[in-house]
Formats: structure tokens, C-alpha cells, sequence
């Protein structure tokens, strides 16, 4: 059962702007090499925006951004999200750019739309040699920010029938990074349409990218 924990009020700065503030809170899809399919699940992000604005305090920009990591606005935006389901591959310069922009405040949210583990896992190795994921517990505040998820990530598709994992990729005591594994998030998330999913299970997805979205805010 997802239970909506009360009282919360966002009052952090980040990057020296309230999330408040005339700066709408937006997210840049990260467009990557390697032959994946960066571009997947394209109504997903739309929808998340969507529902963070009509659920939330966050002011949102209702478009997402579509960026690669070597443009210059990247530091426009402080959350960036990655997906896909084939190869993903970083030249030289995007490794040194991912590394700054996550150390210096930025968060990455990667969802494996199935298919991307692997070459995610690597490449992100190539950034942080000296960093290894966290399986995260039930009861890590990513899944309590603001929507309660007592037993974890929602598993939107069962893929390989593995339970889902959620990640957590630390500076410190900070999260930089978060990845959802074997959910799928991103498909609950896009059109009721596209993948004809219990309305149930849509809901849950986006709840728990609200919590993804607060937790990188607020923590």
C-alpha cells in the first residue's frame, strides 16, 4: 500500500535557488551514443512533470529537455535522466563532464527500460572508478519522502521475473545518482495507451517518481 506522508514542506536551496523560486524545477533526458535508444518511453517524462506539478509544491516546467552531456545548458538543469533499453557509451569528455556535474550538485536518475544494465554499469564505472551502487533498504528515505512505499520500487513489467532494485550511487552522504532497476518506471509513466497497464500500476510509477524527484531536492 502507498501511503502519502504528510506535513512535508520543501525548503531547501539548491544550487542557490528555491525550488520555490521564478526557476521551474525541469528534467533533461541525456542524449547518449552507443546505438540505445535514448529517446524511449517519449510520453513518460511529459506525464512525471505533470503529475509533480498537479501533486506537489514544485514548480515545473511542463517540457522535458533533451540534452547531451557535452552541451553547453547542461548546467541549466540539476536533475538528468537517462533510460533506454540497447548500448550506452560515453566518449571521454562526457565521463569528465557526467563526474563534475554530479560532485557539484547535480543528480542522475537512471531507469533501465530493460536492456541498458550492462553498458549502464560499465560506463558509469568509467566516471566513479572508486564508487560502487547501494542496493538500497526498504526503508531508505527515497521511498517515504513523500509517498510511502513500504516494500520498495513498484514493478511495472516483469522483464526477467527479477524483483526490482533501486540503487543509490553516493558523494558522502549524498545521493548523486539513483537507479531503478527491473521496475521499469518509465513505462508506467507514459501513456495508459502505450502499454495498457492497470491504472493501479501507472499511479504507483508516477507516485514513486515524485518521491525520486523531493528526495533529490530535499536531501
Amino acid at each position: 500500500m502507498i501511503r502519502i506522508c504528510k506535513n512535508k514542506i520543501l525548503i531547501i536551496l539548491f544550487w542557490g535557488l528555491s525550488i520555490l523560486s521564478a526557476q521551474a524545477f525541469s528534467i533533461a533526458r541525456i542524449h547518449y551514443g552507443g546505438g540505445g535508444d535514448w529517446y524511449g518511453d517519449p510520453s513518460s517524462l511529459p506525464n512525471l512533470l505533470t503529475y509533480i506539478e498537479e501533486n506537489t509544491s514544485i514548480a515545473v516546467d511542463l517540457k522535458e529537455a533533451r540534452v547531451k552531456l557535452t552541451d553547453p545548458d547542461l548546467y541549466s538543469h540539476n536533475f538528468i535522466y537517462i533510460t533506454g533499453h540497447g548500448n550506452i557509451r560515453f566518449s571521454e569528455d562526457e565521463v569528465g563532464i557526467l563526474r563534475s556535474f554530479l560532485l557539484k550538485g547535480g543528480f542522475l536518475h537512471a531507469d533501465d527500460n530493460y536492456g541498458m544494465d550492462a553498458s549502464f554499469r560499465r560506463e558509469m564505472k568509467r566516471v566513479f572508478p572508486d564508487k560502487e551502487w547501494v542496493d538500497l533498504p526498504f526503508d531508505h528515505d527515497i521511498y517515504h519522502t513523500f509517498y510511502s512505499f513500504p516494500d520498495g520500487l513498484p514493478k511495472v513489467h516483469e522483464h526477467d521475473g527479477k524483483p526490482p532494485q533501486g540503487f543509490g550511487l553516493f558523494d558522502g552522504d549524498r545521493m548523486i545518482a539513483f537507479y531503478s532497476y527491473e521496475s521499469d518506471l518509465g513505462d508506467g509513466w507514459e501513456d495508459g495507451s502505450v502499454h495498457n497497464d492497470p491504472e493501479a500500476i501507472r499511479d504507483a510509477a508516477l507516485k514513486m517518481g515524485v518521491n525520486i524527484v523531493w528526495y533529490a531536492l530535499t536531501q
